[in-house]
């Protein structure tokens, strides 16, 4: 399977060419550990309120 960092990286670049490389692989990744953690409280969550 692809690193979704790479993935995600290059189709920011095609939609937003004059960015570079570094950057755009550091908003992805900001981005995407973000969202990893709030999917993680999320299921935690709902992990709780299936116990209670």
């Amino acid at each position: 399977m692809s690193d979704p960092i790479d993935t995600w990286t290059d189709r920011l670049r095609d939609t937003a060419p004059g960015i570079e490389e570094n950057r755009a692989r550091a908003f992805v990744h900001d981005l995407y550990t973000a969202a990893q953690n709030d999917l993680g409280e999320e299921v935690a969550e709902a992990d709780y309120e299936r116990e209670e």
